[in-house]
Parts: structure tokens; sequence; C-alpha cells
């Protein structure tokens, strides 16, 4: 099998790129900046291809014998949509490590498109959102007919360049949960609980997460909320919700921002992410009150990431997984969370 990790340059593609070769691979690495992907790719002795997503013949070329490529190249918002355009031309099963919401709901809809070309489109193979998606899918499960889904997490360690970019513009877009199976717009902070995590309760704010996207896909529960246990987070003030989103959402804010987080942010180092740690929790509930819970706790977000990546790109390149656009419990299953190194997953009983 032939694959290629887009986004080499960035700090999670160059861990999936690190971690293949510590596992005895050589996969082609690619981007759009001829100096750093030769940088990366010389002294290690790997093939590399440099080719601008913006530029559809280049793009074709690049893909044109790629069995999978593992797209790392955010923010998705920008990126996704060119490389699923290639991907569906070229015959090239499609990954990537997205959380925002826009990008799944834009994936998923190119369904059809995928099976007409027999190309598997999986958006979120990473921390955002395999951990949350697999939970999410084993909970339903276990609770058919449930009308309710909690999504909760929380995690400890530092935080990349592209993972605040993206944030960034989330935060633009203002608070979303998925309401009578369709995503609405919410104050940011609208919902708080006390979310029973592994390690102990933690009061957690809801935010827009991917799930919000995915979960209904994976799950066809019609009411989503997710929530993150974030320092600062509890104290954010609902009403402020749309002066916020506007202030984020001007340009030059933006703009301003990301040249900000490019010049302070680098990413953790292999001591911070060997000290990070996540916890996850699902809960799912009926009309009838029943409830189904099950949590996880897992290492480093970006060390399961890249992880969780490489075991996809291998799952795709086997042909198991069916055409189409998927979440990642549909395309490997509930249980592939539980493939990766260093996670725990806690089932409780129902009640």
């Amino acid at each position: 099998m032939a694959w290629m990790i887009y986004g080499i340059t960035g700090y999670t593609g160059r861990l999936v790129a690190e971690l293949a070769l510590d596992r005895g691979e050589r996969p082609v690495v690619a981007g759009r900046d001829t100096e750093k992907v030769a940088a990366f790719a010389t002294p290690r002795g790997l093939p590399y291809r440099v080719f601008d997503l913006r530029d559809p013949r280049a793009v074709d070329a690049g893909l044109a014998d790629v069995d999978v490529v593992a797209h790392c190249a955010g923010p998705f918002s920008g990126t996704s949509a060119p490389m699923v355009d290639g991907c569906l031309r070229t015959g090239t099963h499609y990954l990537d490590i997205t959380g925002e919401i826009d990008v799944f709901e834009a994936v998923f809809a190119r369904d059809e498109e995928a099976r007409r070309a027999g190309v598997a489109l999986v958006p979120g193979g990473g921390f955002d959102v395999v951990p949350t998606d697999c939970l999410a899918a084993a909970v339903a499960a276990r609770l058919p007919g449930a009308t309710h889904l909690d999504l909760a997490f929380q995690a400890g360690g530092g935080i990349s360049r592209g993972t605040l970019r993206s944030a960034l513009e989330g935060a633009a877009l203002g608070g979303r949960a998925r309401i009578d199976g369709e995503i609405r717009p919410v104050p940011l902070g609208w919902r708080r609980r006390e979310v029973p995590f592994p390690s102990g309760p933690r009061r957690a704010t809801s935010l827009p997460w991917g799930d919000v996207a995915s979960a209904y896909r994976s799950t066809g529960i019609p009411n989503i909320t997710t929530f993150a246990h974030l320092p600062g987070l509890d104290r954010l003030d609902p009403r402020l919700s749309g002066p916020v989103r506007k202030v984020l959402g001007a340009a030059p804010v933006q703009r301003l921002g990301k040249w900000a987080i490019g010049v302070a942010v680098r990413g953790p180092g292999g001591d911070a992410r060997a000290r990070g740690w996540g916890e996850v929790y699902a809960e799912a509930r009926d009309g009838s009150g029943q409830r189904v819970s099950a949590a996880l706790v897992c290492p480093d977000t970006y060390d399961l990431t890249a992880d969780s990546v490489h075991r996809a790109v291998h799952e795709l390149g086997t042909g198991r997984t069916a055409p189409g656009a998927h979440t990642p419990s549909t395309a490997f299953g509930a249980d592939f969370v539980r493939r990766l190194h260093g996670v725990r997953v806690i089932e409780p009983a129902a009640r």
C-alpha cells in the first residue's frame, strides 16, 4: 500500500510521520513548501512531493499512485474540499484530523459521490473525534431508542498552532448543538453540567465540538451536546456570546490572531506529551429516563492522534471500509478506539 501524509510541515503531520518511521514504514510526505518539505524528508530518506491544493492538476499528479492520504494540513475549512476533490478524481481514500463541524458536514454531503468513485472519506481521524465518536456509538448500541447524547472531554497537555487556529475560526461561529436532528446555533456555554470523569467529577461547559455533526451519523440520536472541562471555560457568560462572535469574526482580528499564534506557539515537546493525558465521557438517555454511559482514559491527545491516524490509514488500505463518507466508528467500528495505544475504556452498568 502506498500512503501519503499531506501537511508534513505542520505539528501533527510530523508526529504521524515520526511514528510511521518508528514502526518501520516509509510513507510519502508532502506539502506546499518545497524547502520545508525537503528539509524534513531528505535527512530521513523519505520520498516526498510538493503541490499546492489550489492547483487541481498538481493535486491529481501528487495523488496519482497513492492509495490513502492522511490529510493533516489545517485549518480544514480551507483545505479539506480541494483534497477531497482530488481524492474523488484519483480514487484515493481520504482521512483527515478535523474537528470543524462545517467540514464534517461538507464531507458527509459528498457521500454519494464517494460511493460512485469507490472512495472512503473519513474526517475526524484524531482526538477530534475518534474517542468521542467511538464512545457515542458504544452507548447508543446499549440504549436503542436514545433521544439525547452528552459527550464531554478534558485533557492535560499543550496545544499546537493548527489546533489554535481552527479554534479561533470556530469561536467566531459561536456555539452549536444538535437539536431535534438539526444543527442549531446556541450561545457559547449555553449548558453546564457535572461530568463523572474517571479521575473524578468536574464541571463542564458546552462548546461546539465536531461530534455535533459526526455523532448524529454514528448514532442517529437527534439531540447532541458536547462539553469540555477547560480552565476558565466555566466562567463564560452565555449573554456575551453575540458580542464575542462579532469581535472574533472580524477579518482583521482573525488575521492578527492567526499571525500571533504562528509566532508564539510551537506545540508540546516530547516531555510535555509524555505527561499529557485525556479523558472522555459519553452518556445517552431515552424518553423513559434510562441512562447508559461510558468513559475512557487515554494518553496525550496528540500522541493518540498520531496513533489513530496511522492505524486508520492501514484500515483503509485493507479495503474493508465501504466506499462513502464515514465517521471513524462507521468506518472502523466502535471498538476502534480500544485498539489505540494506552486507551482504557470503562463501561458502567445502565441506570
